[in-house]
């Protein structure tokens, strides 16, 4: 209990309920297969990329989820409030400190990395954090650019070839492609208030009916 609180994973759909005939590809066996959490041993990355709204961050939060029933330590956070945090930190000892604590964890989950355009600033310590953990522990990003246009996440910035290849270095990358699921939800939940309206509407439409007489 005390490492999911630290994990901040917060609330996710569990994989089991998750609807595997929406997205319009998706590799399900490589995602089955990450929740096996061998990368973690291997001490590799993942990468999972697709647009809004396809499932990889649920997909994220079930594999981070997975490494804390298996006893190992996990920290979820976006790529805006780390770097974010990151850039605010104005002393050389407090920004070590905070890297070490990025650091620590077996896995580390960064979410929403190419939603936001960042700073050379936070390209190198994006860089700084990866490399820290660069074989060592295992690094999970959730993206919705491929990493040909990492240049405009993080424009001008020199090191972005050299984050994009120690990411990579042994990754597992999982692309999901289609539309948001969170549109479809939305979608039918608006429906299915626009029937129960009806349904209400109907129903009031009798009751103020005059009644026939005998």
């Amino acid at each position: 209990e005390r490492r999911l609180r630290d994990a901040h994973i917060g609330r996710f759909k569990p994989l089991v309920d998750f609807d595997w005939a929406w997205p319009k590809s998706i590799d399900r066996s490589a995602v089955e297969e990450l929740m096996t959490l061998a990368f973690v041993k291997d001490a590799s990355n993942v990468v999972l990329v697709g647009p809004n709204g396809v499932g990889k961050t649920m997909c994220a939060c079930n594999i981070g989820y997975q490494a804390v029933l298996a006893g190992y330590t996990a920290l979820f956070t976006t790529a805006g409030q780390l770097l974010g945090e990151l850039a605010a930190i104005d002393s050389d000892s407090g920004l070590r400190r905070k890297l070490r604590h990025y650091a620590a964890p077996d896995v580390l989950l960064i979410d929403e990395v190419g939603y936001l355009s960042y700073s050379n600033r936070h390209a190198d310590l994006l860089f700084e954090l990866v490399s820290r953990r660069y074989q060592c522990k295992s690094t999970v990003v959730t993206t919705n650019r491929a990493f040909v246009d990492w240049g405009e996440v993080f424009p001008n910035a020199a090191c972005v070839v050299s984050l994009i290849d120690r990411l990579m270095h042994r990754a597992e990358v999982v692309r999901i492609d289609g539309q948001s699921y969170r549109a479809k939800e939305a979608q039918e939940r608006e429906a299915q208030r626009l029937a129960e309206r009806a349904a209400k509407s109907a129903k009031a439409s009798t009751a103020r009916s005059p009644k026939h007489r005998s």
